[in-house]
């Protein structure tokens, strides 16, 4: 199945882990306007970044974004 991205689930996830962002973006030797970025949907993060992130917090890589199952996914036989 395919899925496109939803919103940003970051902010969230950095509330249960008792994490920052300042302390992620010094953490992980980003910008804090990035981590910013990225929360407030105006950058998607690159795979690479987002697995960073998720072991940085301690979270499921799956658990940063919405996945919103693609409707119209064309099924063959």
């Amino acid at each position: 199945m395919k899925y496109e991205l939803g919103r940003c689930l970051l902010n969230e996830c950095l509330k249960e882990s008792g994490k920052s962002a300042e302390w992620l973006a010094k953490d992980l030797l980003y910008k804090p306007e990035r981590v910013y970025d990225y929360m407030e949907n105006k950058r998607v993060m690159p795979l690479k970044t987002a697995i960073s992130i998720a072991d940085s917090i301690g979270c499921d890589v799956r658990a940063l974004y919405e996945l919103i199952p693609n409707e119209n996914e064309v099924k063959r036989d």
